[in-house]
Formats: structure tokens, sequence, C-alpha cells
């Protein structure tokens, strides 16, 4: 079963009120569930595959609390913004390879579609589209970074 199908079958069952999918093709199974409590959990088992072992993820370190003579963080020129979160728990890349340029950075134009990033998640690339029309205000996550459903991924000012 090829990514894009992958893909579009996951946006379907979000839209939808299936709550589980099962899809069979010779050796490779894919369960889609959907919890009314959250969004969509799914579980591929391909062929079985020799895997080296993961290399263990990077703590967060704790940051220092501001002092009073650091500077402010630039706020939003309009307090319209869009946050897109991250919808799921994965690790977030801002381009589609090692060297590529990102798909977008802070000043960008983007339209409802577009991609803006890739969450690596049980090895499969999802990319992350925007919601909105609009300019794009703040990137809030460092590339190759962890991240977890709900993090805030974009500020968004919506045109």
């Amino acid at each position: 079963m090829e990514y894009k199908q992958i893909q579009e079958l996951i946006k379907t069952i979000n839209k939808s009120n299936i709550s589980e999918l099962t899809v069979e093709e010779g050796d490779f199974k894919i369960t889609i569930k959907q919890s009314s409590t959250g969004p969509v959990s799914y579980v591929a088992a391909p062929a079985p595959v020799q895997v080296a072992p993961a290399a263990p993820m990077p703590v967060a370190q704790p940051v220092p609390a501001a002092t009073p003579a650091a500077a402010p963080a630039p706020a939003p020129a309009s307090s319209n913004v869009v946050t897109i979160k991250s919808p799921m728990i994965g690790t977030f890349y801002t381009s589609p390879s090692p060297g590529a340029a990102p798909f977008v950075q802070v000043g960008d134009e983007v339209k409802v579609g577009q991609v803006l990033c890739i969450i690596n998640a049980m090895k499969i690339n999802n990319e992350i589209e925007s919601e909105v029309n609009g300019r794009i205000v703040e990137v809030c996550v460092k590339d190759s970074s962890p991240v977890d459903i709900e993090l805030p991924l974009f500020l968004v000012e919506p045109n």
C-alpha cells in the first residue's frame, strides 16, 4: 500500500463516523482506529523486517528563567493568528529531505492544503498541510525535534 493511500484513508476516517477500518493487501495489514476522545490512531503491520535499534530520544533541557534585562520575544503583528498544531506524536521536519529547502519560512504566504512540514511517525512521513490562507508568523518547533499531539507547530496570520 502506498503512503498516499494510507494518508487518504486517515483523512477519510477523520472526516467520518467510522470508528475502525482494517485493510489487508498481501503481507501488509493496516488498522486505523478513531476514538471519540482524540485523533485517529493507526497500526501498520508490514512483512517482518529486521531493524537496527533506534537512537535514544533527546531529553529536553530546562530553559533558564528570563532576567529583567532580557529582551521580550517579538509578538505577531496581529493578535488574529491561527495556531496549526501537531495532529500526532512524531519527529518534526521542515523540509522533505536533509539539505533541501524548507517547505515554508517566516514571512511566506501559504494557501489551504499547502504542505508546511513533515511529521515522521512510525517510519511514515505525514505531510502537515495549512488549514488557512495567510502568512507564516512563527515556526514554533526546531527541525528534527520530537513533537506531541496538539503541540503548536506554526502561527499563521490569516488573510
